[in-house]
């Protein structure tokens, strides 16, 4: 899953940046609001982690404008402002959910995967295809009743796919989902991790559609 963090205080964008990636997300930080608008409205983000008191553009104004422009990323606002009103200027420009600071950090991926799964369409906390359960919370996956555990990238990887079953994902489009901006990629990472989750789960977990990309049954 791909995240923008929009947060211009730079040891907490730091810290946040390293704990959501430690938790298999890719994640891309900027820390104005002028920048988050240009990278929300350019780039295909799973979610959006948006602080309100931002330099060049104020946060609000950042939310009220991508909504303008019909993206609908969803939106889950960071803030030290914890009165009512803000609260309600907040949900009603369009964010998904409001967390107030100091957060901790198991609250936040919590309400990330509660934000994402209502996205989706997903009502329970499983995601599941014809013969594969994903557990976000747990970060493992079963197949046949057997349950294996997931590396970060292994997890983001099948997340992925198991979010658009049925639809084939080519390695660019893999990639996005599992790399920021400003990780390393190696030519043949997503074989690798592919590679390595056939291992887990039998080759035909994970259809290959030749000259296309990767796909997962519906």
């Amino acid at each position: 899953m791909r995240i923008l963090l929009v947060e211009d205080d730079r040891p907490l964008g730091a810290a946040v940046q390293q704990a959501l990636r430690d938790a298999a997300y890719a994640v891309d930080w900027v820390q104005d609001g002028a920048t988050a608008v240009l990278a929300a409205t350019t780039e295909p983000y799973d979610l959006l982690l948006l602080d309100l008191g931002l330099p060049r553009q104020d946060g609000l104004s950042v939310l009220q404008t991508i909504r303008r422009q019909k993206t609908p990323t969803p939106v889950i606002i960071l803030t030290a402002r914890d009165g009512v009103a803000d609260r309600i200027a907040g949900l009603d420009a369009g964010a998904d959910d409001y967390l107030i600071k100091p957060f901790m950090l198991d609250e936040l991926f919590a309400r990330i995967r509660a934000v994402v799964r209502r996205h989706h369409g997903h009502a329970q906390p499983l995601i599941e295809t014809a013969d594969l359960i994903l557990d976000p919370a747990a970060r493992t996956l079963s197949r046949a009743g057997q349950v294996h555990p997931l590396t970060a990238r292994e997890f983001a990887l099948i997340h992925a796919l198991m979010q658009r079953a049925g639809h084939v994902l080519s390695r660019e489009a893999l990639e996005t989902h599992i790399y920021g901006w400003d990780e390393e990629v190696s030519s043949n990472s997503v074989e690798v991790l592919i590679h390595g989750l056939r291992r887990k789960l039998g080759k035909e977990a994970i259809k290959n559609v030749r000259g296309l990309g990767w796909m997962v049954a519906p």
